[in-house]
């Protein structure tokens, strides 16, 4: 039997929503509607969203528009409570029956391992596709990811902004629902300004052309997207410069169009002696504008807007732009004019009054403390006490300028640029920018030793504090960051080489809480909590889990020499020898765990009986030294290429020696031989661990 099939459109038409917010509105609606259709056992081929300002649009291709018939078994009592010792049916059955609207005779046995049961098979058609969507619709619309809804009118209807249409198509059929007060037709709305009567849709593929030749609405976000990238990246090659597209920007004003069309706009010149951070935050952050670079990477007095119509007089927009952009230049030129007209200096006291956390005390208390960490962590990177101290002293005096006080994503980079204006040592203006890096995922980590110095003891204090008073980031919150700001500690350390002891940073940086009581529980607890954050950094380098876990077993308090044992186990997991050796230590592993007895430290010769278990002594024996040589120097990947050389005689060991000797004294012996090479092996990682 042909399955019948049709396309089904969905569309909710609302007041402006929220851009930041669109995207995921959108991949939520469809996710809904994937779903219910899933879950109501409709078939379909795809399932496509369509998001603009004004619209949430799903379209489903060749659904299926009826359920397939079905049967349904329902279970009753086991045979033997059904019929009493007469065969006569019990209550229990007449009850069961009488629940499935049924006869006694219309019921069947099942046998199963548990018996004999009675069941009722029960005919189920199928119910019409146009029957399930109002609810699979209005399911998906409840469950989207609004933080608070809003009413409008007089109405109960709920939802992210008032809705003004709902358009339900399957087929060329409207699909007869009430959908957020509204009853959905076969219309749709264009463009606010250009086509904002009716436009009718015949049928769901003729949505999206419809949309674009009759509404001047682009409704595929990833087509509008892209379309505002060429049409940025054109403008700004039109004036000789290069457009930086933000792609986060890209995205806020993709939601924000729905016909875009690229404008470039001008601003006077004097604005480019204020840095060009300043001018660029001001023109993204407010206005939503592009901004453009000339061939040397420098900020020209340009800008791109990206404009919801198809201005007749494109002059007009350009200008009432310019317009608008010229006062938020003024105010950004005026900040950095007042902040500089005293030293950073000033502004310390003025953090006194700004509390980083209640328990931790207020910014000029994570100053105080980072200027004592920050000497405990760059002393050995190999600077002066004296630029570490300034450096911390100065890292947070920005907050409390005018400009960043506007501005908050411009901290640290205008601290450098004040610091830099009052002629500060570069090491410390620098540091007072890099402190804050990585910012991002995949972002620059900071350079020189009094940045990288900054940066971790800036960071450790908040993970530290935080972690400390038992606010443990739990599921997706995570109000301080601190995940972002392990990952980061851990990259610097690591990425630029630097031989610092995590564990004992992690212990000074709590001796300087106030509201702490450290001990070594809570000092490892930090530690595994940063170094868990390596998981999924080595995993996107192809380091496999079971890999990763070899070496975190074994506690190495340097990220630095963790990094170099990844290395190793990673190359140690490629040879030929690995398979057998790490079953061998497997199976080692196991065996010690039953040991409830002191091992000797020492193995006895004068205990052996069998030729095996000699060679592995002599084997060992030959390269302990050379091995822990290795392992002093951190030299990783030679110290497990040496240890994979007793491949042989360990596996003749297991061939032909009985570990469990009955003699206690030669079972012992030969336990301390295996603990010996088990516990090499561990020196660099536990590779019992690897599959």
């Amino acid at each position: 039997m042909t399955m019948n099939t049709a396309d089904f459109l969905v569309e909710i038409g609302t007041e402006e929503l929220p851009p930041k917010a669109l995207k995921t509105l959108s991949d939520a609606f469809m996710k809904g509607i994937t779903l219910g259709l899933e879950e109501a056992e409709l078939s379909f081929e795809t399932v496509t969203a369509f998001a603009s300002p004004r619209r949430l649009a799903v379209m489903v291709k060749a659904l299926q528009t009826k359920q397939a018939d079905k049967t349904v078994e329902r279970k009753g009592p086991a045979k033997k409570a059904a019929f009493d010792a007469e065969g006569e049916p019990t209550k229990a059955l007449l009850g069961f029956a009488r629940g499935c609207g049924a006869e006694v005779s219309d019921l069947s046995e099942i046998e199963t391992d548990k018996g004999i049961w009675m069941v009722y098979h029960l005919a189920q058609k199928g119910q019409m596709a146009a029957e399930l969507l109002p609810n699979i619709v209005n399911k998906s619309l409840s469950q989207l990811p609004i933080p608070k809804r809003m009413r409008w009118g007089s109405s109960d209807v709920e939802f992210v902004r008032p809705v003004h249409w709902v358009l339900m198509l399957l087929g060329n059929q409207v699909v007869p629902a009430t959908i957020l007060g509204h009853t959905a037709s076969n219309q749709t709305y264009g463009h606010r300004f250009h086509a904002p009567g009716a436009i009718g849709i015949e049928q769901p593929t003729d949505y999206v052309d419809a949309l674009k030749q009759k509404g001047y609405v682009q409704a595929d976000f990833a087509e509008r997207k892209a379309a505002i990238r060429q049409q940025v990246e054109a403008a700004a090659k039109a004036v000789g410069g290069v457009a930086e597209v933000d792609d986060d920007l890209l995205e806020e004003v993709t939601a924000l169009n729905e016909w875009p069309t690229a404008v470039v706009g001008e601003f006077d010149e004097s604005f480019l002696a204020v840095p060009p951070e300043a001018l660029i935050s001001a023109m993204k952050g407010h206005q939503k504008y592009f901004h453009i670079l000339d061939g040397n990477g420098r900020l020209m007095a340009k800008f791109i807007t990206v404009s919801n119509i198809e201005s007749v007089n494109p002059d007009s927009v350009k200008h009432g732009n310019e317009r608008v952009i010229r006062p938020r230049l003024a105010d950004a030129t005026f900040f950095w004019n007042q902040d500089r007209k005293q030293p950073l200096d000033d502004f310390l006291p003025r953090l006194k009054t700004v509390v980083f956390q209640q328990k931790l005390g207020t910014l000029y208390d994570k100053t105080e403390r980072l200027e004592t960490l920050v000497v405990k962590v760059g002393r050995s990177l190999g600077e002066s006490a004296e630029i570490l101290e300034r450096a911390a002293r100065l890292s947070k005096c920005d907050l409390m300028t005018e400009m960043v006080g506007e501005f908050p994503d411009l901290q640290g980079i205008m601290g450098r640029y004040y610091a830099q204006a009052q002629h500060e040592d570069t090491r410390v203006a620098e540091a007072l920018d890099g402190q804050y890096q990585p910012r991002f995922a995949g972002d620059d980590l900071p350079n020189g030793a009094v940045s990288q110095a900054l940066a971790i003891a800036d960071k450790l204090d908040t993970i530290t504090g935080i972690y400390g008073i038992g606010q443990i980031p739990t599921g997706d919150k995570d109000p301080f960051g601190l995940r972002r700001s392990a990952l980061g500690l851990v990259r610097i350390i690591i990425e630029k080489a630097l031989d610092l002891d995590l564990q004992l940073m992690i212990r000074y940086s709590l001796e300087l809480q106030a509201n702490i009581d450290v001990n070594d529980t809570l000092v490892m607890d930090i530690y595994e909590f940063i170094i868990s954050r390596l998981k999924a950094y080595y995993a996107d380098q192809g380091v496999s889990a079971e890999q990763f876990e070899a070496v975190r077993v074994c506690g190495p308090s340097h990220p630095l020499d963790f990094a170099k044992r990844i290395d190793a186990v990673c190359q140690f997991s490629n040879m030929e020898e690995a398979a057998s050796l790490s079953a061998a230590n497997k199976r080692i592993a196991n065996i010690l765990k039953k040991v409830t007895v002191a091992l000797p430290e020492e193995v006895s010769a004068e205990l052996f009986s069998e030729a095996a278990e000699q060679q592995l002594f002599s084997a060992l024996d030959a390269l302990r030294e050379s091995v822990s040589t290795k392992i002093a120097e951190r030299d990783y990947t030679s110290a497990m290429q040496l240890l994979a050389t007793i491949r042989q005689p360990v596996d003749a060991f297991f061939d032909g020696v009985m570990v469990m000797a009955e003699d206690e004294a030669v079972k012992l012996n030969r336990l301390a031989l295996l603990n010996q090479i088990y516990q090499l092996f561990r020196q660099v990682a536990d590779i019992s661990r690897l599959s």
